[in-house]
Order: C-alpha cells, then sequence, then structure tokens
C-alpha cells in the first residue's frame, strides 16, 4: 500500500476518535491525537516538549509554532515513515498552511483530510445524553445505552450525573466556537480537491465502512 497522510476533521462528538483508532488498527498507522502528542512530547522531555511545558505551567495557551513543531517530531519519526492519521489538529486555516509547510520540508503530503460530518442537533442529542457514574466513572447515555434503573449506576448504586461540558449551552459553545474556526478550514482543503466528507450521523459500523471504502479508493489512485 502507498503511503497515506491522513487528517481526520469533525464536530466534537462526531465519533473521531472511535473512527481514528479503527483506521490505525486497519491500515496499521500511528493515530495521533494532538493532545496526546504534545503530553508525550512533554513527558519524554525533547526539545521543543520543554518549550511546550512551560507555556502549560504557566497556564498559558501553547502556541501554533510550537505545537507545530511537537507534530513535526513525530511526523519526521520512523513509526510515521509509511503514514499517519492525524486527529484535531490543523485546527484553523494558518495551522493548515503551516502543516503544509512541515510537510513540504519532510517531502510529504497530505493524500486525503476526511470529514465526519454530523448536525449540531445529532451532536447536541449524542453528547447531552450521556451520564457519567459520580463514584467509578462509569458512563450511559439516556437513549443508546441506558441504566436499568434511571440516574443510578448498574454497577455500583451510585449517582449519575451530567459532566459541566456535556451541559446543553456549554457543547452550543463548543459547536459555535468549531463552526468558526472550521468553516475556513473546510474551503482550504475543499480548494486543494483534498476533503472527503463522511456521513457520521450513521451507525458506527457503518461510518467505519465508509471510510475503509474511501481509504481504499485512495490507495488504488496513489498506486
Amino acid at each position: 500500500m502507498p503511503d497515506l497522510n491522513l487528517i481526520l476533521l469533525g464536530p466534537p462528538g462526531s465519533g473521531k476518535g472511535t473512527q481514528g483508532e479503527r483506521l490505525q488498527e486497519d491500515l496499521e498507522l500511528p493515530y495521533y491525537a494532538t493532545g496526546d502528542i504534545l503530553r508525550a512530547a512533554v513527558k519524554e522531555g525533547t526539545e521543543v516538549g520543554q518549550t511546550a511545558r512551560e507555556y502549560m505551567e504557566r497556564g498559558d495557551l501553547v502556541p501554533d509554532e510550537v505545537i507545530i513543531g511537537v507534530i513535526a517530531e513525530r511526523l519526521g519519526d520512523s513509526p510515521a515513515g509509511h503514514g499517519f492519521i492525524l486527529d484535531g489538529f490543523p485546527r484553523t486555516v494558518p495551522q493548515a498552511e503551516a502543516l503544509d509547510a512541515e510537510l513540504d520540508k519532510l517531502g510529504r503530503q497530505l493524500e486525503a483530510v476526511i470529514l465526519i460530518d454530523v448536525s449540531d442537533d445529532e451532536i447536541i442529542r449524542r453528547i447531552t445524553g450521556r451520564r457519567v457514574c459520580a463514584d467509578g466513572g462509569h458512563i450511559y447515555h439516556v437513549e443508546f445505552s441506558p441504566p436499568e434503573t434511571e440516574g443510578v449506576c448498574d454497577i455500583d448504586g451510585s449517582e449519575l450525573v451530567v459532566r459541566d461540558d456535556d451541559r446543553p449551552e456549554v457543547v452550543r459553545n463548543r459547536l459555535d466556537q468549531y463552526h468558526e474556526k472550521t468553516a475556513p478550514l473546510v474551503s482550504y482543503y475543499e480548494k486543494q480537491a483534498l476533503l472527503n466528507r463522511v456521513d457520521g450521523s450513521a451507525d458506527p459500523d457503518q461510518v467505519a465502512e465508509s471510510i475503509r471504502s474511501l481509504v481504499s479508493t485512495l490507495s488504488l489512485e496513489e498506486g
């Protein structure tokens, strides 16, 4: 199979993490969620990781150029030599431009950007329906995986609560921010003929099959 350098885009709650892990298993490629990369670089004490740590310890946002540096370290490592799956980055057009520049330095390019498309109403339904066990952290959903007794954890009997970041007003704010930052990014990749939309409202298995079909097509085109 030819090298595949992929980006997963989608709103919070669209299932990027689930689909990214499945794709990682299918393609045997490293899957990089931006937060995980940043934490790993800090833990490993790389030069860029030490710079990131300074910002994080002060409680400041890590600047784009530092995040790009951390990601460039990973994409230049041997595990990513035959491709990668990147999730959570880029989030803005300047970040996308910086990523393009770093890939160009490595003599590489993106093969595809996969947008897992889910409506705001569906995202709100998914996230606000989550309930978490106050003691053990066990997760339920009022529609998809309800407890036997409403409001009570099946496993330890503790109260099920709504996390602060799962409240409707918080979810709507997160979606507003996503659309504000990501709409220009979608256009950016559409102009490069890299954007591929997948219906994320379907069953996770169906979404995974759609992505597999898309990747198979890409592999044939690149081969």
